[in-house]
């Protein structure tokens, strides 16, 4: 099972996380980290290394962040440089999350393979129902 790290602004890690829970069932080897008004990348950084020690023993880790470019991003960016384990992927979602979760028990799987699938299937929960409207009103 490939351990997974959650961090974003805010609360919005746990509430992720918790609510991925609710939907999806108890999950292990999950860590979420809040990064909080006054804080900074070296915090986070302190918060990434405190997290990692729970998965020495892991293959590989993915870490998954609310933004590209945001200070969770940037301080997991900074220790995934020096851990060729370790897989950033942007723009949690709780779509996402459950994804990610039905596939992380297979014994086979790797972060590569976890990211490919996210990246073909986002078209599949990130919709418009207006887009969506046009598209039925296209077909008939």
């Amino acid at each position: 099972m490939i351990p997974i790290i959650i961090a974003a602004h805010g609360k919005l890690a746990g509430e992720l996380f918790n609510s991925a829970q609710m939907i999806f069932g108890k999950q292990d080897n999950v860590n979420t980290i809040s990064f909080i008004q006054g804080e900074n990348t070296e915090d986070l950084k302190s918060k990434y290394r405190e997290s990692l020690k729970k998965f020495t023993d892991s293959k590989e880790i993915l870490i998954i962040v609310d933004l590209f470019g945001g200070s969770p991003y940037n301080a997991a960016f900074e220790i995934a440089v020096t851990n060729k384990n370790i897989d950033i992927l942007s723009g949690a979602s709780l779509p996402m999350l459950l994804e990610i979760f039905a596939m992380r028990d297979n014994l086979n799987i790797k972060n590569e393979d976890i990211i490919t699938s996210i990246n073909s299937s986002k078209e599949s929960y990130i919709r418009s129902y207006k887009a969506l409207e046009k598209n039925v009103e296209e077909e008939l």
